[in-house]
């Protein structure tokens, strides 16, 4: 379960029920931003079970298409399930690998309208050669949207979330130096247009989604295992994560965290077109 596609494959339950606090309403904002129109052609990576990639569908309109990519095939069944059943016929959920994507014949030669990544430019592997490759698959003058965690958020959870591993596994030696983490290169509103400019994009524009989410026990433990958080769970047997997340709800309780901070930015910006091939 080491790479994301598996990881979100093993949570799809967990991740289904924080569908509608956590990744709907970044995914509605980022649609909107984008400003999509009826007949447009979309590419959705990192895409999920379709939490932008749906409301992109509905904007687009019949005579549109979208293409929702991802490695985690099992969220992708959740998406065309919920397209199946909102009859949405323009939409195609697509296991594949993002970095290596090309457009089929449907997508006119310009290249697609628009490209979406609701939390999940940060997952790619070389992110910023990665993303530009994606960019590139965008006409001229076509849009890219993304949405990434915004400083400061999931912060306390995940310390508390941090300190309750560590009661179960030795101690480890410090790291000489703190990992790369590509989010902390965007997290800001002034950093992630700085991010998008330098990478050729222009026009940006950067709104903030602020949401602040109840930390009940069956939500904070859903967020837990319905992402990323899960993977520092591996290494236990099923007893110790029970005693983990015990030990997760007392330590939030101690700490008075009531609330979590699932704050996001939503950025947009206009691409020049096509790099060469």
């Amino acid at each position: 379960m080491s790479d994301p596609g598996s990881i979100f494959d093993e949570a799809r339950l967990e991740f289904d029920r924080l569908t509608t606090a956590v990744w709907t309403p970044a995914g509605q904002s980022l649609a909107f931003q984008l400003g999509l129109r009826p007949g447009d052609a979309v590419l959705d990576v990192c895409c999920g079970a379709g939490s932008s990639a749906l409301p992109a569908a509905t904007a687009v309109g019949p005579s549109g298409l979208v293409h929702g990519v991802d490695l985690a095939d099992e969220l992708l069944e959740q998406g065309r399930v919920k397209a199946s059943e909102r009859g949405l016929q323009n939409i195609e959920f697509v296991c594949a690998d993002a970095t290596t994507w090309e457009p089929p014949s449907t997508v006119p030669e310009a290249g697609y309208d628009a490209l979406a990544c609701s939390y999940g430019v940060f997952f790619l592997p070389h992110m910023d050669a990665a993303f530009t490759r994606l960019a590139g698959l965008v006409r001229p003058g076509g849009k890219v949207g993304i949405t990434v965690w915004r400083r400061g958020a999931l912060r306390d959870f995940a310390s508390a979330f941090q300190d309750a591993v560590a009661r179960h596994r030795e101690p480890e030696p410090e790291p000489a130096g703190s990992p790369f983490d590509p989010l902390e290169r965007i997290d800001t509103p002034d950093a992630f247009h700085q991010w998008l400019g330098e990478l050729g994009a222009h026009s940006t524009e950067v709104r903030e989604l602020s949401n602040i989410i109840p930390a009940t026990p069956e939500f904070a433990w859903d967020l837990v295992l319905g992402g990323n958080f899960r993977r520092a769970l591996a290494p236990f047997d099923a007893g110790t994560v029970e005693q983990i997340r015990l030990d997760l709800l007392q330590l939030l309780t101690e700490r008075a965290i009531h609330d979590i901070d699932a704050g996001t930015l939503v950025g947009t910006a206009v691409v020049n077109g096509r790099s060469p091939t």
